[in-house]
């Protein structure tokens, strides 16, 4: 009961699950397994879950990812406000390295985005208040976590935000051609 939708960068996906809307409410499933491999080939087992409250328009979180062995699939959902994902393909020697999509993830619309191995993952927040909710297959190990300046112009994300809300960490992060490190293509 999902909708898959397959971006230019490979292993990236947009995921939009069915929604039950009643009087009371609204159900929708909002991970399966099952559909993920048997759609997408992705076998997933969830060992770790972060949410993300942001508390201002423009708050830009990443770009994060995690070098080997810990490498992290994600699963990115909206569940307040409005925000833009993106995944980058830091992956050296793909053809799409460097490249990004954004998609706009929402409370409302249910969107999920799928951000594979070898892909920084960053989010920007479009409403006052917004939050995220992620899933991913490696849980969080400090040596292996990594950032790049959102603002790298080699990847030159349009973040449409003049004013960016950024953490000290991710101010201060580098530029993708000064990080060593290289994944499997």
């Amino acid at each position: 009961m999902y909708e898959f939708k397959s971006t230019f960068l490979p292993g990236v996906f947009v995921i939009t699950p069915a929604r039950f809307n009643d009087d009371r409410g609204y159900l929708f499933e909002s991970f399966n397994k099952a559909e993920l491999k048997k759609i997408i080939g992705i076998d997933f087992d969830i060992s770790q879950e972060n949410s993300i409250l942001n508390v201002k328009k423009g708050v830009i979180r990443g770009l994060h990812f995690q070098k080997g062995p810990f490498e992290q699939v994600k699963i990115v959902r909206c569940i307040l406000g409005e925000v833009d994902d993106v995944a980058v393909d830091i992956r050296k020697g793909s053809q799409t390295y460097g490249k990004w999509f954004m998609t706009r993830l929402t409370a409302e619309n249910r969107n999920q985005l799928v951000i594979p191995k070898g892909f920084a993952h960053g989010v920007i927040s479009r409403t006052e208040v917004s939050a995220i909710s992620y899933i991913s297959d490696i849980p969080w190990h400090p040596e292996a976590d990594m950032s790049i300046r959102y603002d790298d112009p080699t990847i030159n994300i349009d973040w449409k935000e003049d004013n960016p809300v950024l953490s000290e960490k991710d101010l201060k992060a580098p530029f993708l051609s000064e990080i060593q490190f290289d994944f499997e293509r």
